[in-house]
């Protein structure tokens, strides 16, 4: 399989859904964005109700059918508090930490549509001030951003448009290295959501018939736990969740690989699913992981729950520093590609 040119359009993919702001709940503009990707590709995307993208990819078996999910909503923030000197606190969007978040540019949107820029700052930020400065624990209480305008009271804020609920995008810093890597905020889930986009590309220059019914659902609530709870056509009978694959103490998954995903903090996914995975990476040659992550939910978890009765699966390409600055590789990018391809096949 000639993968180099997938690998390409892929990667140029994620950087370009990596420039759309979509913290969970603000997700339209990317999935607008994705939309018409998909119709270039020459397929009938679907928007849902809740906003996320549905799309039929075609195939032969409509009662077997597979749905391959992977979520465009990242971390984020939202305006909780405007404070007197005019800066903002925020509450988190999904599981975002302040440690990782703590100097990092932001943006935030208002209800009638400007967008200002800022900083995500400890409160009194200057360490030749602030004595306790390097033991202050960063929590978003003790936090803020801090708006680059000319305010100096929450009246003076309040005056530009800012308002309780407005939503907080943090700088992704995207960068593709000579060497392979893929440094950004939020390669969880968009690189995934570009893996995705490179199968159904795949797919449609191939002019591919899969023997089973191969669905996508690219999900706008993932990082808050009920992105995969609805959308699942009839005669769905597997799901399965394109999420990044962890990297670190006590795993086996690097950046360069495809992780198989064994069981997560929800419990052990299916058994024949995960055995099939490896058959195929096996079979085709695939660098490949097992492993069991510890703090960890995906799409395909929230189906089950949600009451769905199918079998379920999890892979990813091998994503360090989950939730923080996050790198991948080209080669991670291309097994995952790889597995998916043939796994459908």
């Amino acid at each position: 399989m000639q993968t180099k040119k997938y690998v390409d359009y892929m990667v140029q993919q994620t950087v370009d859904i990596l420039g759309i702001d979509s913290p969970t709940g603000f997700t339209a503009t990317a999935a607008k964005h994705l939309m018409k990707e998909y119709e270039k590709l020459g397929y009938k995307p679907v928007m849902t109700n809740k906003g996320g993208i549905l799309v039929d990819l075609g195939g032969k078996n409509e009662d077997d059918a597979i749905l391959i999910e992977a979520h465009m909503d990242t971390l984020g923030g939202m305006v909780c508090q405007i404070k007197s000197n005019g800066n903002l606190v925020l509450t988190p969007l999904g599981g975002f930490s302040p440690n990782n978040g703590e100097a990092e540019n932001c943006r935030i949107y208002t209800r009638e549509g400007k967008v200002y820029e800022g900083t995500f700052q400890l409160n009194d930020a200057s360490v030749h001030v602030n004595d306790d400065y390097s033991t202050k624990t960063r929590e978003f209480k003790g936090m803020e951003v801090v708006i680059d305008e000319e305010v100096s009271s929450a009246d003076d804020t309040k005056k530009l448009g800012i308002m309780i609920g407005d939503i907080v995008a943090f700088e992704p810093r995207t960068r593709v290295t000579e060497s392979g890597y893929i440094k950004s905020r939020f390669l969880d889930d968009k690189l995934s959501v570009g893996i995705l986009l490179g199968q159904a590309k795949y797919i449609a220059d191939n002019k591919i018939t899969p023997e089973r019914k191969v669905y996508h659902h690219i999900t706008v609530y993932e990082e808050v736990g009920h992105g995969a709870c609805g959308t699942v056509p009839e005669g769905v009978t597997e799901i399965l969740s394109v999420d990044m694959g962890c990297i670190g103490e006590g795993l086996d998954c690097k950046e360069t690989q495809v992780s198989i995903c064994a069981k997560d903090s929800a419990g052990p996914y299916n058994y024949d699913v995960v055995s099939n995975l490896v058959k195929v990476a096996k079979d085709n040659k695939i660098d490949f992981a097992i492993d069991v992550y510890p703090h960890y939910g995906s799409d395909a978890d929230a189906a089950l729950k949600a009451g769905y009765d199918v079998k379920h699966g999890l892979i990813g390409a091998g994503v360090y520093a989950s939730h923080g600055y996050e790198r991948s590789h080209k080669k991670g990018v291309e097994n995952t590609f790889k597995l998916i391809v043939n796994y459908v096949k």
